[in-house]
């Protein structure tokens, strides 16, 4: 009988302690969690500095124009170069370069189907994408970007550059 009586009060301190215990458990989604996690990101100034946006596409710009001055589509029978850009972007290289070969074309003009070559809709024949990805301001305020080129999966590329500021204008300091 005392085995009993022993299991019963051990069972019981068991419960009684577990129910006495009262620890919180705090959920993600609950609106305090979130209403902390709010002021705490709101506290935390950001030490990364920004591009503007025009700056961004006057990098952009000159990144284009670096690619656009070398032949990487001598090799291949291309139509057309597209540029990964909004179409005042082109327009702009479209005059800075009006004879160039191929023709810059606005992008409507391309055919495109993951994995393989582009295709320009006017002639059925090969074409190349030049895209530009820019960075955020290093520590000196230079800028890195990357300039790429892709004729398919075969015939893809990039070029490292870095860039930076001066009269105003942006410059290509540094290119791997």
């Amino acid at each position: 009988m005392n085995l009993k009586i022993t299991c019963c009060l051990g069972l019981l301190a068991l419960v009684t302690g577990c129910a006495t215990h009262n620890e919180n458990i705090a959920f993600s989604d609950d609106a305090e969690i979130r209403a902390a996690a709010a002021a705490t990101s709101a506290v935390v100034p950001s030490a990364q500095k920004k591009l503007e946006r025009a700056d961004e596409l006057k990098i952009e710009q000159v990144i284009f124009s670096y690619l656009l001055e070398r032949h990487f589509w001598d090799l291949a029978d291309y139509s057309a170069v597209f540029l990964a850009a909004d179409d005042a972007q082109v327009a702009t290289l479209m005059a800075k370069f009006p004879a160039h070969n191929p023709p810059i074309k606005q992008s409507y003009h391309a055919s495109l189907v993951s994995h393989q070559t582009p295709v320009d809709k006017d002639t059925n024949k090969p074409a190349m994408i030049l895209s530009a990805e820019v960075g955020e301001p290093n520590a000196d305020d230079s800028v890195d970007a990357l300039g790429r080129w892709y004729a398919g999966d075969a015939v893809a590329g990039f070029r490292a550059f870095n860039l930076k500021k001066v009269a105003g204008d942006w410059q290509i300091a540094n290119v791997k």
